[in-house]
Order: C-alpha cells, then structure tokens, then sequence
C-alpha cells in the first residue's frame, strides 16, 4: 500500500492537457516532495506550451498530510483540495461553478499519474501526469 512517505524526493513530471475542442497543451518538469512539519511540501515546475506553441514557465505548489489510510491534498494556504484514499484513489473538488475529478493510478509504481477531468461552464480538458523518479 503506497504511503505518503513514498512520495518523497523528486519526480520527472510529463503532462498533457487535452482541451475538448481538441486543441492539447503540455508540460515537461519536474514534481518535489519535501518534508515539512506534519507531511509533505509538493512543488512542480516546468515548461508549459500552449496549443499555439507559446512557451512560459509554471509552477504550482500543495501540501500533502497523512489522513487516516489516506493522504489529504491542501493548496499551500491550507484551504483544503481533496483527500485520496490509494486503496480507492479517486477524488473530487468543486470550485464553484467547476467540478474537478481526480483518478490517480499507483498500479506501475514507482512511476504513477493523474488524471484530472475538469466540467464547467468554460472548462473541458482532461489533464493526464505522469511522475516517474529522477
């Protein structure tokens, strides 16, 4: 069973954003997990490119807590985001007026993904990751 301590140290990050009009963004980077008091500090940063081939840096970052069996996702003010449980890993999120899906995939670990499905009156992608360790 995957722990949050597993997750610790550095992740080569591939991401895909496939907008429902077709059009396909991607992001190359890379994802850290840092201990911090009572969990985890995850970073990402990469190259992002648009569908139109622009080309800018972006970053993001969440704090990962053990919760229970599970594993509780915040942003990094410490509003919460969603809770995961491995044994079932699957989550949503709603950011009034957008629905956020989330299913991760431990099955080849140590290399795991994402998949986010994102619904709203001006959101349609799914968002795939894909960490594999440095």
């Amino acid at each position: 069973m995957i722990k949050l301590c597993d997750f610790e140290g550095a992740w080569v990050l591939r991401r895909q954003i496939r907008h429902s009009d077709g059009r396909v963004a991607r992001l190359q980077g890379r994802a850290v997990f840092t201990p911090r008091t009572g969990g985890l500090h995850y970073r990402e940063s990469g190259d992002l490119i648009l569908p139109e081939g622009t080309r800018f840096h972006a970053e993001r970052c969440y704090l990962w807590h053990a919760d229970g069996a599970g594993i509780a996702v915040s942003f990094e003010d410490g509003r919460a985001f969603h809770h995961v449980d491995p044994a079932r890993p699957e989550a949503q999120h709603w950011c009034d007026p957008d629905t956020y899906h989330v299913t991760y995939g431990f099955d080849h670990w140590p290399q795991w993904q994402t998949v986010w499905r994102v619904h709203g009156p001006r959101k349609d992608y799914v968002m795939e990751s894909h960490y594999a360790g440095e």
